[in-house]
C-alpha cells in the first residue's frame, strides 16, 4: 500500500523542490570540477609544473570520487540516502576551502583527493535518492534535468574564472567553492529519507508518515493505512546488501554493461574537459579568450540534456543513452582534427552537447538496474569504477602531450571509446522506462 500510494501521489511543489535539493548539490560538484580545470593552465603556469604533475592534480581527484563513490553507496544502503548525501557535501566543501590554502603541490594533492571522495560519494547517493521519489512515467526526464545542474555548475565556473581569477588569482576559486557547506542546513530542512530505503530496513511506520505528510502538502486526500503490506511491500529486501549480490544472475550482466559504460564516459570527459581550457589556450588563445570559448562550448550542455531528458522517456533509456555516446564520439574526433577557430567552436559545442546529455541518461538507467536493497550499492559501484577511467585520462593526455602526439592523435583515442561502449549499452543494455523500479527489478529477483 505504501509504494502505491507513493507513486501514485501527483507531481507537484515536492517533487520540484527535491530536484532543487539535490540539484543544487549537483551544482556545486560540478563548480568545483569546473573551477580545476579552469586554474590548472594558471596553476601549472604559476608554479611551474610539467604536464605530468597537472594531470595528476586533475587524477587524484578522480582516485578520491572512485573511493567515495563506493564507500557512501554501501554506506547509503545501511544508514540512508539523505545522512550520506549531507556529510559527503560538507566533507567536499571545506576541503575545496582547504585548497585555497595549499602551500605547495603535494598539500594541493592530499585535498584535491578529499575532494574528490566527498564529491564521489555525493552524486549516486543524489541520483539514487531522487529516482526513488520520482514518479515511473517522469522518472527518467527528472534525473536527467537533475543532471543538467551540472551543465549549470560549469557555467558558474567559467564565470568564476573570466571574472576573477585574472583579478584575485587561483585561490579566490577554491574560497568561492566553501559555499555548499552552509548548504546542507537546506537539506536537512527540505529532504526526507527515501520511503524505499525505509521500507526496505523495516521502517514502516516512519515511511507511511512521510507518505502521508506528502499527501498533505501535495493536496491528496488522506486515509489511514490497512494494518496489511502489499505483497511488493513484503517482497522488498530486507537490509545486509552485498558486493556479491552485483554478481549474482539476473545483475551480472547490467554490472558488466553499466561498469563498462561507466568507465568509457568517465574516461572521455574527464580526459577531454580536464584539459579543454589548457588545450584551447595550447592553440594560440590568451588565457582570456580562453576561458571565452569553453565557455560557449559549456552553454551547449544546457540544450544537450534538454534534449536527453526529453528522449529519454520517448525512445528510451538504452536508445538515447547508445545514441548521444555514438554522436559524441563522432563530434570529439571532428573537434580534434579542427584548423580554425570557427570549427572548434562549432565541434566543442556539439561535443559538450552530446556528451552531457549521455551523462544526464546514465545517471537515470544506473540506479533503475538495481532493487532497493542494492541500488545505491549498485550506483555507487558502477561509478566507482568508471572514476578509475577518470584517474587514467588526465594523467595520460599529460603523458600523451609531453610525447608531442597532436591533438587529432587524442581525440581518435576519445571517439574509439565512445564508439565502443555506444555499441556495448546497444546489446548488453535492458530497457526500463514507464516502469516503477519495483516493476524492473523485482521479477527479476525471483528468478
Amino acid at each position: 500500500m505504501i509504494l502505491e500510494r507513493l507513486e501514485a501521489l501527483p507531481v507537484g511543489s515536492f517533487q520540484y523542490k527535491l530536484l532543487i535539493v539535490t540539484g543544487l548539490g549537483w551544482l556545486f560538484d560540478s563548480m568545483d570540477t569546473g573551477l580545476i580545470a579552469f586554474v590548472l593552465p594558471v596553476l601549472t603556469k604559476d608554479w611551474g609544473l610539467s604536464p605530468a604533475q597537472a594531470g595528476w592534480i586533475g587524477s587524484i581527484g578522480l582516485i578520491g570520487m572512485a573511493l567515495g563513490a563506493v564507500l557512501a553507496g554501501t554506506i547509503a544502503d545501511r544508514i540512508g540516502r539523505k545522512r550520506v548525501f549531507s556529510l559527503t557535501v560538507i566533507l567536499y566543501s571545506v576541503s575545496t576551502g582547504l585548497c585555497a590554502l595549499a602551500w605547495d603541490y603535494s598539500s594541493l594533492l592530499v585535498f584535491r583527493f578529499l575532494v574528490g571522495f566527498g564529491l564521489g560519494g555525493e552524486l549516486p547517493v543524489a541520483a539514487t535518492l531522487m529516482s526513488e521519489y520520482a514518479p515511473s512515467h517522469l522518472r527518467g526526464r527528472f534525473i536527467v534535468l537533475l543532471e543538467s545542474f551540472w551543465g549549470i555548475g560549469w557555467l558558474v565556473a567559467a564565470c568564476i574564472a573570466y571574472l576573477l581569477i585574472p583579478h584575485f588569482g587561483w585561490q579566490i576559486a577554491f574560497v568561492i567553492g566553501t559555499v555548499p557547506a552552509l548548504y546542507v542546513f537546506l537539506i536537512r530542512l527540505h529532504m526526507p529519507e527515501s520511503v524505499r530505503f525505509l521500507i526496505s530496513h523495516g521502517r514502516i511506520e516512519e515511511a507511511k508518515q512521510i507518505i502521508l505528510m506528502l499527501e498533505r502538502k501535495l493536496h491528496v486526500a488522506s486515509y489511514p493505512f490497512a494494518a496489511q503490506l502489499s505483497p511488493a511491500e513484503r517482497e522488498q529486501p530486507k537490509a545486509g546488501a552485498s558486493f556479491a549480490a552485483l554478481w549474482r544472475k539476473p545483475f551480472r550482466t547490467r554490472t558488466i554493461m553499466l561498469w563498462l559504460a561507466w568507465f568509457g564516459i568517465v574516461f572521455s570527459y574527464y580526459g577531454i574537459f580536464m584539459w579543454l581550457p589548457s588545450i584551447v589556450f595550447a592553440q594560440g588563445f590568451a588565457v582570456v579568450k580562453t576561458f571565452e570559448y569553453v565557455l560557449i562550448m559549456t552553454l551547449a550542455q544546457l540544450p544537450g540534456y534538454y534534449a536527453a531528458a526529453w528522449l529519454v522517456d520517448i525512445i528510451g533509456r538504452k536508445g538515447t543513452l547508445s545514441l548521444f555516446l555514438l554522436l559524441s564520439g563522432i563530434c570529439s574526433f571532428f573537434f580534434g582534427h579542427a584548423d580554425s577557430a570557427s570549427s572548434l567552436l562549432i565541434w566543442g559545442a556539439a561535443m559538450s552537447f552530446f556528451n552531457l546529455g549521455a551523462w544526464g541518461v546514465i545517471y537515470t538507467y544506473t540506479p533503475e538496474q538495481y532493487p532497493t536493497k542494492i541500488r545505491a550499492l549498485g550506483s555507487g559501484w558502477a561509478a566507482g569504477f568508471g572514476r578509475i577511467g577518470g584517474m587514467i585520462a588526465p594523467m595520460l593526455v599529460g603523458l600523451m602531450l609531453a610525447q608531442s602526439l597532436d591533438m587529432s592523435t587524442i581525440f581518435l583515442m576519445f571517439a574509439s571509446v565512445f564508439v565502443l561502449i555506444s555499441a556495448i549499452v546497444l546489446i548488453l543494455g535492458k530497457e526500463s522506462k514507464q516502469k516503477t523500479l519495483e516493476e524492473i527489478t523485482d521479477p527479476v529477483c525471483e528468478s
